[in-house]
């Protein structure tokens, strides 16, 4: 396991997230629930914290993206005036801490009624102070900050990555060429896919051959990937078993689009896995064995990492274990979150798969 972590998170007033309290999450944390349970809001809100602090500027615009800020705020602003977080991020050395609070403000914007951030050594005993970025504002003042408590907070919490494959559409990006440049990271809508394999192909062989196998398992008539740059850029191109034709991402399936992507993120070199990984129902789309394929990589990647997964799928949620799952229920108007006691539901276990457990809203959060 990485030596940095996410510790714990507290959420307010976040869509339907009425409240989380100092969630600890473990290694593995697989998300299910009723569809309208909150499942994809926990997401969208590491999503929301994504664009708050890597665009410049962009977190308003991402809000009226969203509806505004009264379609954010818990049951509107009429009942919620404020979103507040606090995110704590353990490192070997110490604990790195981030606490917002956006408010409601006319017409229909939000503006940070608090923004601070501190770090405390674990060599000193209790916390330090916090450090201010001010209030006011409309866009997050931490990555402006001149410091090194401050810049060290800001790249830890922007390695809280969140991917989401669904748009596989005829004029999705992940279809079209993208520059070779682009291919250090895998961009979190997997835009960039194609450089980001040719990358690994050229500079990360054992891996590279990784995902070629575990391609090759869910497609079986996959032979490998037939990559060149042109002007610069690159297409996403396959050979298949039993033909010389190459094809391209144009000519691919959803599915298979989401396959290599997600086989991509997942099999890459662990030293590239982001600190914290979200997948939000990464099985859409995808058939049975590619979905256990899948669940076996981010078993192997959650040893690397911390991983979240939002999913509804039965198969998915087969291939884990009660304690990896957090159930979620729509209680009213607010999404209430908890862990399944393994050791009461022992007797179930001897019987049943993990699935056929929430399958049979033993746990809750019926599917």
């Amino acid at each position: 396991m990485s030596e940095i972590r996410l510790k714990s998170f507290s959420i307010e007033g976040f869509k339907t997230i009425n409240q989380i309290s100092s969630f600890e999450p473990s290694s593995l944390n697989i998300l299910i629930g009723a569809n309208g349970a909150g499942k994809s809001n926990f997401i969208s809100f590491f999503k929301f914290l994504s664009w708050m602090l890597n665009s410049d500027g962009k977190l308003q615009e991402h809000v009226a993206f969203l509806g505004g800020a009264n379609d954010i705020l818990h049951d509107g602003a009429d009942v919620t005036k404020s979103i507040n977080a606090h995110i704590e991020i353990e490192t070997k050395s110490g604990y790195n801490e981030y606490q917002f609070s956006l408010m409601f403000a006319k017409p229909d914007n939000l503006v940070f009624k608090e923004e601070k951030y501190r770090y405390s050594a674990k060599r000193i005993d209790g916390k330090r102070d916090w450090s201010s970025c001010g209030v006011g504002h409309k866009e997050a003042k931490l990555p402006e900050a001149d410091n090194d408590s401050a810049r060290t907070i800001l790249n830890l919490l922007r390695k809280l990555i969140v991917y989401q494959f669904h748009n596989t559409s005829d004029t999705a990006p992940m279809r079209l060429k993208w520059p070779q440049a682009d291919g250090r990271w895998l961009r979190q809508n997997g835009e960039n896919l194609g450089s980001f394999l040719y990358r690994i192909q050229n500079e990360d062989r054992p891996y590279y051959f990784r995902i070629v196998k575990f391609t090759r398992l869910v497609l079986p008539f996959f032979d490998d990937f037939d990559f060149y740059p042109e002007f610069g850029k690159i297409l996403l191109r396959w050979r298949e078993k039993g033909t010389n034709k190459v094809f391209n991402a144009g000519q691919a399936s959803d599915g298979m689009l989401r396959t290599i992507a997600l086989i991509g993120l997942l099999a890459q070199n662990p030293k590239d896995l982001p600190t914290v990984l979200f997948l939000d129902e990464p099985e859409l789309g995808l058939h049975p064995s590619a979905i256990d394929a899948v669940a076996g990589l981010i078993k192997a990647a959650s040893s690397h990492c911390q991983v979240f997964v939002a999913t509804q799928s039965i198969s998915m949620v087969n291939n884990f274990e009660l304690e990896d799952l957090v159930v979620i229920d729509r209680k009213g108007r607010s999404s209430e979150y908890h862990r399944p006691d393994s050791e009461s539901l022992i007797a179930y276990l001897e019987e049943f798969s993990t699935g056929m457990i929430w399958e049979k809203n033993i746990i809750g959060g019926r599917p």
